[in-house]
C-alpha cells in the first residue's frame, strides 16, 4: 500500500489533478460551498492570471514603503534592492511549495492545513493566518483612506484637509478611510471571478502609475543621474549588516502570509505549471523591478527635498497639477485595492468559514475581516520605518514561518505530496488524531513561534524605543534569534514535528512515516 492511499470515490488525471465525482462531494459540520475542492471544470487560472495577481498585489503603496523604508533607515538604492530581492527569492521556495496542494487536490489553506493540524486543529493556524490578514486589512485601508484625503484635499481646498479633528484626525480623514472600506467590500462581495478581472487589468494600471512618479521626480531632481547618486549611510560594515538581516526577515514576514495561504488562489490553477510559472515570473521580478522604482523615487526626494519622503502619498501630494494629482488619486487607489482584496480580504474568508462552516460563508468571513481591521487600529502599526519593518513584520514572519514549517514537513516529507481528500473533510478519518487536534503540529508550533519571536525587541531610535518589546527582548538569552524570526521559527518547528510524528506516529498516520523512511 503507498503513503495515504486515495478514496476509491477519487479521480486522479494524468497530470496528477485530484477531484471527486458529483455523487461523493463530502458534507457535514466541516464542509460548505467555499471550502470544498473546486472542480477540474472550474480550474481556469493561468499562467499570466497567476502572474497578474503577483503585479497587482507586488505594486502596492505598503510593500513601496517597505524599499523607501529601507532607504529612510540608511540604506542606498544598491542596498535596498539587494535585500528584497533576496527575501522575495527566499520566501518564493515555501511559496511554491505549500502553493502544490492547490492545483492538485482544489483545495483552500485551512483544508490543506487540516492533513498537519488535524480537522478541528487547523482552526489555529487558519485564526493566527486570519488575525494577521485582518490587521493587513486595516493597515492598508487606512493607507488608501489617507491617499484619498491627502490627495483630495489638494483638489478640494482647506475646507478638506483643514476640516475639524475626531479622535485627532480631521473628520474628512476618516470619512476617506470609509469610502474606501466600502469600495472594497462591494468587489470581494461579488466572489473570485470578480477578483481575477479586477487583478488582470489592475496590474498594469499600476506600474504605469509608479513609472510617471518616476519620470516627474527625477525631472525634478534634475536628471535621472541624481537619483542614483545618494550614498548610503550605512556603508558595507557591521553597521549595514545589523540592518540587513532584521530587515531581510521583515521582507520575508511582508509575503510570509502568502506563503501559507496561497492554496486559495492556485486551488483555482489550470495546470500545476501555471501557477509554478505564474509565481516565479510574477513575484521576485515585479517585487525587485517595484522596489528599484520605490527607492529611485525616494532618493530622488532627498535630493530634491532634502529628506528621504518614504511615503509615495505624501510625495504625490506634492504635485502642483491637478491632472497628475487625480491620476496619482487612481493609482493609488487601485494599488491598494488589488493587494488588499486578494491579499487580506479573500485567504481570512476562507480561514473565518473553516471555524464554522455552516454559519461563515466566504462572504460573511469577509465581512468579518473587514470590520475586525478597523478595530485593530492599524495608524499605529505604521507609525514609523523601525516599528512597521522590525518590529510588525518581523514578528508577523516568525509567527507565519512557524506554520510554514508544519506544514512543509507534512506535505512533502511525510506525504510525499499524497493525500486523502474525502478525509479531509470527515471526522473520524485519517485527519482526526485525538479529537480532531494533532498534538505534534501544537508541540511544533510552540516550539517553533518561541524561539522565532520569544527575543523579540523593540528598537530604539534617538532615544525613543520603537515598538512595544522590551529593548533587551521578551526572553533575553532568545534575543539573538530574534533577527533571523522567519528562518528559525520554519527551521525549528519543520524539524520538531518530523520529529515528534517520526517517534510518535498517529496510528491512521504510520504507514505514511514508513513510506517517508523508505523514500
Amino acid at each position: 500500500m503507498t503513503a495515504t492511499a486515495p478514496s476509491a470515490a477519487e479521480r486522479t488525471q494524468a497530470d496528477g489533478r485530484v477531484e471527486l465525482p458529483a455523487d461523493a462531494v463530502p458534507s457535514g459540520p466541516y464542509a460548505n460551498e467555499d471550502l470544498l475542492p473546486v472542480p477540474l471544470a472550474q480550474r481556469k487560472w493561468t499562467t499570466y492570471n497567476f502572474a497578474a495577481l503577483w503585479v497587482g498585489m507586488a505594486h502596492n503603496i505598503a510593500s513601496w514603503t517597505l524599499a523607501s523604508g529601507l532607504v529612510a533607515l540608511g540604506m542606498d538604492w544598491k542596498q535596498a534592492v539587494l535585500t528584497i530581492a533576496l527575501a522575495n527569492v527566499i520566501v518564493l521556495v515555501p511559496m511554491l511549495l505549500t502553493g502544490h496542494a492547490g492545483p492538485k487536490y482544489g483545495i483552500p489553506f485551512p483544508v490543506f492545513a487540516r492533513a498537519a493540524f488535524g480537522i478541528r486543529g487547523a482552526n489555529l493556524p487558519a485564526l493566527v493566518r486570519a488575525a494577521v490578514a485582518c490587521a493587513w486589512f486595516g493597515i492598508q485601508t487606512w493607507i488608501g483612506g489617507s491617499g484619498i484625503f491627502l490627495l483630495a484635499g489638494k483638489l478640494f481646498g482647506d475646507w478638506w484637509s483643514g476640516a475639524g479633528l475626531v479622535g485627532g484626525y480631521p473628520w474628512t480623514q476618516w470619512l476617506s478611510f470609509v469610502i474606501f472600506w466600502a469600495i472594497q467590500i462591494a468587489i470581494i462581495v461579488r466572489g473570485m471571478e470578480t477578483v481575477r478581472r479586477f487583478e488582470n487589468w489592475a496590474a498594469p494600471f499600476v506600474i504605469v502609475g509608479a513609472i510617471a512618479l518616476l519620470v516627474w521626480i527625477s525631472v525634478k531632481a534634475g536628471g535621472f543621474g541624481t537619483l542614483l547618486d545618494q550614498p548610503s549611510a550605512l556603508g558595507w560594515g557591521s553597521g549595514f549588516w545589523k540592518v540587513f538581516f532584521p530587515s531581510l526577515m521583515g521582507m520575508i514576514g511582508f509575503w510570509s502570509t502568502l506563503s501559507l495561504n496561497i492554496p486559495d488562489f492556485t486551488r483555482y490553477a489550470s495546470t500545476q505549471k501555471a501557477q509554478l510559472w505564474g509565481q516565479s515570473l510574477g513575484l521576485p521580478t515585479t517585487m525587485t523591478a517595484f522596489a528599484l522604482l520605490s527607492v529611485l523615487v525616494t532618493s530622488g526626494s532627498q535630493a530634491v527635498y532634502h529628506t528621504a519622503i518614504w511615503d509615495p502619498v505624501a510625495l504625490a501630494a506634492k504635485l502642483d497639477n491637478w491632472a497628475g494629482i487625480l491620476f496619482a488619486l487612481v493609482t493609488v487607489l487601485v494599488a491598494t485595492l488589488s493587494v488588499n482584496i486578494a491579499a487580506n480580504t479573500v485567504s481570512p474568508a476562507f480561514d473565518l468559514s473553516n471555524i464554522a462552516p455552516r454559519l461563515i460563508s466566504f462572504r460573511t468571513g469577509a465581512l468579518i475581516t473587514a470590520f475586525a481591521g478597523v478595530i485593530i487600529f492599524p495608524w499605529k502599526l505604521i507609525s514609523s520605518p523601525e516599528a512597521y519593518i522590525f518590529t510588525w513584520l518581523g514578528t508577523v514572519g516568525g509567527m507565519l514561518g512557524t506554520v510554514a514549517g508544519i506544514l512543509i514537513a507534512d506535505y512533502w516529507i511525510i506525504r510525499r505530496t499524497k493525500l486523502d481528500l474525502e478525509d479531509l473533510y470527515k471526522a473520524g478519518g485519517r485527519y482526526w488524531y485525538d479529537g480532531g487536534w494533532n498534538w505534534r503540529a501544537l508541540v511544533a508550533f510552540v516550539v517553533g513561534g518561541v524561539l522565532a519571536i520569544g527575543g523579540s525587541y523593540s528598537n530604539v531610535v534617538k532615544g525613543v524605543k520603537q515598538g512595544p518589546f522590551p529593548a533587551d527582548g521578551l526572553i533575553p538569552f532568545l534575543k539573538p534569534l530574534a533577527d533571523y524570526g522567519w528562518a528559525v521559527g520554519l527551521a525549528a518547528s519543520l524539524i520538531v514535528f518530523y520529529l515528534l510524528t517520526l517517534l510518535a506516529p498517529d496510528s491512521k498516520s504510520a504507514e505514511d512515516v514508513t513510506e517517508s523512511i523508505k523514500a
